[in-house]
């Protein structure tokens, strides 16, 4: 037995379902109403996105997860539950649920995100743990991601009991290994996030997924300093997409590190030279500049109703090149519920995959 009733352990066993993510997984929900009907029906789904040796995930393998989180004196996060991450949860591809050690009301409050290079500067390093310890004076919990560089000095300078940690990795790994003392710290005063399951090794893919949950949990990210096509920039870039604040600290132009966030500011991100700034910055953001209510952005659930035809009219549009899904409703011409579906099928059986932006592309 485990500690999840029915309904939750059937969330966690259908997100840890091979092919079914963040958006899959809503109109799922959607569409059946509860997660454990969704299982039932995913069989028949990826016959009819062309994978008839679809299996969702097995019963035991999620009773053995619970039991290892249990273990690690960790738990649950559900999207929708008052627990979870109230920002986080109004953007379209925020994790279904998340796993955590510490203060989960952290999450809750006003957060900032702080995020930068990993090789940086002295001067940018101090720059940073002042900063966050002046927002954390204000009331402002201060995220970021548990790098080397800036990010250790955000959670050092918040006092780690104003923080939240986001990880690429299991809430039981370590990285990187010189932060493990840090890490635990986290996990005992302020808050630990992750998205995936324990053991989960830090690997490369896993850190722009780890980057979204950084921005769109955050009222604003500030970049100090960043080199270009960076990860810091990348969360920047969501954090802007979801109607985040997006600022950054500038930097001396002779510098590569600072050629990120002076070409932020160029591009209309706010400009940071004090925690000041920061706090006019988020108490000026309008409210109708953010997504409003969980799952507005599905506007109806999938549609029972499609037939042969139309599949393969939604599938011949698509190629290895990445399109939006409205381009695709004009071009179908089919119903945007009869598009949905065709979409969910391919992805349930392993066929598509989704970019950012609302875009979609053959696997």
């Amino acid at each position: 037995m485990t500690s999840l009733n029915a309904d939750r352990h059937d969330r966690l066993r259908l997100i840890r379902t091979p092919n079914i993510g963040p958006v899959a997984y809503r109109q799922l929900l959607a569409r059946f109403g509860t997660a454990g009907r969704a299982l039932e029906a995913l069989p028949d789904l990826a016959a009819r996105g062309g994978n008839r040796r679809f299996k969702p995930c097995d019963r035991h393998s999620v009773d053995a997860e619970i039991a290892q989180v249990e273990r690690l004196c960790a738990h649950y996060l559900f999207l929708g539950e008052a627990d979870y991450p109230a920002l986080l949860g109004q953007a379209e591809g925020a994790p279904p649920v998340l796993i955590a050690r510490g203060n989960a009301g952290l999450g809750v409050e006003r957060c900032v995100a702080i995020v930068g290079a990993r090789n940086a500067s002295a001067a940018a390093c101090r720059f940073a743990r002042e900063l966050a310890h002046a927002l954390q004076e204000a009331g402002i919990v201060v995220v970021s991601g548990l790098a080397r560089g800036i990010d250790t000095a955000a959670h050092q300078g918040a006092g780690i009991a104003r923080t939240v940690a986001v990880i690429g990795s299991g809430i039981d790994v370590n990285f990187p290994p010189e932060n493990a003392d840090l890490q635990e710290r986290v996990a005992r005063e302020g808050l630990l996030l992750t998205e995936l399951p324990p053991g989960a090794e830090p690997l490369a893919r896993h850190f722009p997924a780890r980057n979204r949950i950084i921005a769109w949990m955050s009222l604003g990210t500030v970049v100090v300093e960043a080199a270009p096509r960076s990860g810091s920039l990348l969360t920047a870039r969501l954090a802007g997409e979801e109607g985040r604040e997006v600022m950054a600290v500038p930097g001396f132009p002779a510098d590569p590190r600072a050629h990120g966030c002076n070409a932020l500011i160029r591009d209309g991100a706010t400009l940071v030279q004090s925690a000041q700034d920061v706090v006019e910055a988020i108490a000026s953001l309008d409210p109708r500049a953010l997504r409003s209510g969980q799952r507005d952005f599905l506007s109806q659930p999938p549609s029972d109703d499609l037939g042969e035809a139309e599949r393969q009219r939604v599938t011949g549009l698509l190629s290895l090149s990445p399109v939006a899904v409205d381009e695709l409703i004009r071009q179908s011409g089919l119903a945007p519920a009869n598009v949905q579906t065709a979409l969910l099928e391919l992805e349930i059986a392993g066929r598509l995959q989704r970019h950012a932006g609302g875009r979609v592309s053959l696997a």
